[in-house]
């Protein structure tokens, strides 16, 4: 008993994880029509007017890092990421959840732990600076090397709501969250 109501506890942080990620995840959408938004409008003055100015192409950039990288633990929490299942799915389900158990842990988890690590003195020193583009007109820059380390850190939070689901899955007490969904991976 103490186990399952260890796991329940475990199971209430996954949920509330999952939650944060579900309203961050829907919010940062809208930094993808703040993108198609800034790249409209710079084509528009480039051609109407010819003028160009490198924030607005930083902007872009910017935003679209922002989607990709802050996005990255949504996207695994919804099962959207790529995955390759020709071998794994032909293989039995316990087996299978073994091997996504190993992959949260030594794949996922570890990258992001080096990414953070690694990415974060970037940050800081960039920070220290306050180091612009070295484009004319450019922007700062230290939002964008901060948006690395951040979008890890939500990546790897969200593998642990993961990891915890799974292992959840295996002991019988939740349905698989991810069962018949197909996402975008190659599947036999």
């Amino acid at each position: 008993q103490a186990k399952g109501s260890r796991m329940n506890f475990l199971l209430n942080i996954s949920r509330a994880i999952d939650s944060v990620q579900e309203r961050f995840g829907k919010a940062l959408s809208w930094l993808i029509l703040a993108a198609v938004l800034v790249s409209s409008v710079n084509a528009i003055i480039r051609f109407a007017f010819n003028i160009s100015s490198n924030a607005w192409l930083e902007l872009q950039w910017y935003l679209f890092s922002a989607v990709f990288l802050l996005g990255a633990g949504y996207t695994l929490m919804k099962n959207e990421h790529i995955k390759i299942d020709i071998v794994n799915s032909h293989l039995p389900k316990g087996l299978r959840n073994a091997i996504e158990l190993f992959g949260h842990v030594f794949f996922l988890g570890v990258f992001c732990v080096v990414m953070i690590y690694m990415s974060a003195p970037f940050f800081r020193r960039s920070f220290a600076e306050m180091e612009y583009s070295a484009s004319a007109g450019g922007l700062i820059v230290w939002p964008a090397k901060l948006i690395i380390p951040v979008g890890f850190t939500i990546l790897l939070i969200q593998g642990v709501s993961e990891f915890i689901k799974r292992v959840a899955v295996m002991r019988g007490m939740i349905p698989d969250p991810h069962e018949g969904a197909r996402g975008h991976g190659v599947e036999g």
